[in-house]
């Protein structure tokens, strides 16, 4: 695999969703820059073979044949695309304190991120019952009842100082 060198790997505003990414393929990530959001994906490590005594080490080569789709959050993330254009079904508090469509333009603009989670909040409590996306809700409590039946729980983690600048 060639060893690829970015020399600016920035290349999005941390206050607008990523509009390009980095191509990956057969040999790894590439200097190529693919105009649209990347996919949720995740990479899928692959152990080496097991010797006797010593530590399982796991490959870390980030090829295309080891990419594997977060499909659900895929979805989930087209659904809050539709449903924050709609703006609809959301309480008046909601509606009053919180952009729902695209993120506004202010003297101190919030990250993308920030205003992505946001929606996606306010998308899965207070829209997706509403418009007939129950199924995000039982994919979350059939993920919660495996892990934890006892106690229902949905998390979000908010973006760390370094990713709200």
């Amino acid at each position: 695999m060639a060893q690829v060198v970015i020399e600016n790997p920035v290349i999005n505003s941390p206050f607008e969703e990523p509009r390009r990414h980095f191509k990956f393929s057969d040999d790894g990530i590439t200097d190529e820059i693919v105009v649209g959001r990347r996919i949720s994906s995740y990479f899928m490590p692959v152990p080496g073979a097991k010797k006797k005594g010593k530590q399982l080490l796991l490959d870390t080569e980030w090829t295309q044949d080891r990419l594997e789709e977060n499909k659900f959050i895929n979805q989930v993330r087209g659904r809050v695309a539709h449903g924050a254009t709609a703006a609809c079904g959301v309480t008046k508090t909601t509606a009053h304190s919180s952009p729902i469509g695209p993120a506004p333009t202010a003297s101190v603009p919030s990250s993308s991120a920030r205003s992505k989670l946001s929606r996606t909040i306010i998308y899965l409590t207070e829209i997706a019952p509403k418009a007939g996306d129950a199924w995000i809700d039982n994919q979350l409590r059939e993920g919660n009842a495996a892990s934890n039946p006892d106690l229902f729980r949905v998390a979000s983690r908010w973006p760390r100082a370094a990713e709200r600048r």
